[in-house]
């Protein structure tokens, strides 16, 4: 078992770029499955429907590229200032450590001149990193909607070629299992989605009564970034509050950016998500935080973003054994009146058997 699980870690690692575009079609054909089948139901072409479809998708993500696009080049319009201010902290910062510890402050020209220096040295690789991550992107992207298309098309041929592993009469718990698959992958998505815009409002009024400086692009960008569950929130509030420190010189200004995200935080894990996707993913915060590390550990930033909907899926198919369904209730979360077990009242405690040894003792 051991040699085995080693060999599916390492397969899972090295096949990565094969694999990884595969996974993303998987989930997202689930999405948009039902799409599919109501232009199906409406005497739409399978082949036609799933264009549409596709259609749709490459628009709506179009739409939100350029939206960012728009919020990025106003905000780089504002880079020289912002700059210029963090050099007269930066001078500020270095008269404080020179005066408390007597360290020489460093000139601008000399961080100049070894910031120019590092950029020549590095700007080869630099260049050819951001070429080649450019391509695998635009790559990916394309290998996902080949997938998605024919997931799609040949959806009814992927499932007979299930049922070909499975006796007749197990066939209607296959049946089952791929039917609640669908719905935790569907309301994963979807309610992602939705949280994410309920988010991105809840930040732009915080962000809005601050003050602070392109409010809607930071709002939209954290709210992002939350798909890396637990660690997105953070790298998307420590941006704007950085920024905000450095146009306000207000340290309380930029504190209050943080609460801002912080409270938003709070409400989006205790209320916001929980009411919109119920009890549909119950995957336990322990889980969710290990299968997080594992899947960044395994593919990176998008294994961080597939490890919660893939431990989701995981655990709808533990739960469809009998054998297998412990390790399910392990993933899932603890629901009320579960987290204690009756004690058998008849058993002493354990003073009690403590008291009994004793005594056997004397």
């Amino acid at each position: 078992m051991l040699i085995g699980l080693s060999l599916l870690v390492f397969v899972l690692n090295r096949l990565d770029d094969i694999l990884l575009p595969i996974a993303f079609a998987g989930l997202l054909s689930i999405l948009l499955l039902p799409l599919c089948r109501w232009l199906e139901t409406r005497k739409v072409p399978r082949i036609l429907a799933i264009i549409l479809v596709l259609l749709l998708v490459i628009l709506t993500i179009a739409g939100i590229m350029y939206a960012f696009a728009s919020q990025i080049i106003q905000f780089q319009s504002e880079l020289p200032k912002l700059q210029s201010q963090l050099n007269q902290y930066f001078n500020q910062i270095q008269q404080i450590i020179y005066q408390k510890f007597g360290i020489q402050p460093i000139s601008k020209d000399e961080l100049t001149d070894s910031i120019v220096k590092s950029m020549k040295k590095s700007a080869g690789g630099v260049l050819g990193t951001t070429f080649n991550t450019t391509t695998a992107v635009f790559s990916n992207l394309t290998l996902v909607i080949i997938y998605i298309f024919c997931l799609l098309l040949y959806r009814d041929h992927l499932r007979q070629f299930m049922f070909r592993f499975v006796a007749p009469d197990k066939r209607t718990t296959v049946l089952t299992t791929i039917d609640n698959i669908q719905v935790v992958v569907q309301a994963y998505i979807t309610g992602l989605f939705t949280v994410i815009i309920i988010v991105s409002v809840l930040n732009a009024i915080g962000l809005l009564v601050l003050g602070v400086k392109f409010a809607i692009f930071f709002a939209i960008f954290a709210s992002v970034l939350a798909i890396i569950p637990y660690i997105g929130i953070m790298i998307g509030a420590a941006v704007p509050a950085i920024v905000t420190l450095v146009e306000t010189g207000s340290p309380l200004r930029a504190a209050g950016v943080v609460g801002v995200f912080l409270v938003v935080q709070f409400l989006e894990g205790n209320f916001i998500t929980p009411m919109i996707t119920g009890s549909k993913v119950s995957i336990n915060p322990m889980a969710a935080i290990i299968a997080l590390i594992l899947g960044g550990e395994l593919w990176g930033t998008p294994g961080m973003i597939l490890s919660i909907p893939l431990i989701a899926v995981l655990k709808v198919v533990l739960d469809a054994s009998k054998t297998t369904e412990p390790w399910g209730f392990l993933l899932g979360d603890i629901a009320e009146g579960e987290d204690t077990i009756p004690a058998d009242k008849n058993e002493p405690g354990f003073f009690g058997r403590l008291w009994g040894r004793l005594r056997g003792q004397a």
